[in-house]
């Protein structure tokens, strides 16, 4: 299965979560609201409507954009350390998929979405990307090549019940490459990040590396 608008839109992302994991671990609709509303409450002033994508969002954004670009946002860096019940693993498999952790830089796309759509879009991606509340979306400056720009971003929520903690690279390559889940294997995901990628010029040597480990392992 592969993700899709009609399954943000008829809520099927967030049934997905519920028949896997408790309901109370999957964020309602009035909840999602509300993180929402707090989150376009601390949007800079004059800032435009930029996302920046370092995972799935990159080949799977679901959303129109007017523009795209390669940004790198500094102060976090892309690390698998969410643990995936549901989309990319299973309760007794658990899969990975990346966050943003402290420390480091971030090489990405940043996308413009459409000022007319915003809020319905936004609503969307909030179905996707917090369905279970585990990241905090922050509004951070990033770099496009001479421009600085303001982007939404999904920093990892350390103290969420997902969140894997400070796992080697040896016991992520292990995790990715046997988990699967609704929405397909732990190592596609990976795979399709890094292709991604590598279409937009940039070459993260953490993921290369991963594929690498993943790929003798499978």
């Amino acid at each position: 299965m592969t993700l899709s608008r009609r399954d943000l839109e008829q809520g099927r992302m967030r049934a997905l979560y519920v028949a896997a994991v408790p309901a109370h671990n999957a964020l309602s609709d009035e909840e999602l609201a509300a993180s929402l509303a707090a989150t376009l409450k601390r949007r800079p002033p004059h800032a435009r409507w930029w996302v920046f994508a370092y995972g799935s969002l990159l080949w799977n954004p679901l959303f129109p954009f007017t523009e795209s670009r390669p940004a790198t946002l500094h102060g976090v860096h892309r690390r698998f350390c969410l643990w995936s019940k549901a989309s990319r693993g299973t309760c007794d498999q658990p899969g990975l998929v990346l966050g943003l952790e402290p420390g480091g830089s971030c090489r990405g796309v940043v996308y413009r979405l459409p000022e007319a759509e915003v809020h319905a879009e936004l609503t969307l991606l909030w179905r996707r990307e917090m369905v279970t509340g585990a990241y905090h979306p922050r509004w951070m400056r990033v770099r496009s090549g001479t421009r600085t720009l303001t982007a939404l971003a999904f920093v990892v929520d350390r103290t969420h019940p997902q969140y894997a903690g400070e796992l080697s690279v040896a016991q992520q390559a292990k995790v990715l490459s046997c988990a699967a889940g609704a929405l397909g294997s732990s190592a596609d995901y990976l795979e399709h990040t890094r292709v991604s990628l590598i279409t937009h010029g940039i070459i993260d040597p953490y993921l290369e590396s991963l594929a690498s480990t993943v790929a003798k392992h499978r």
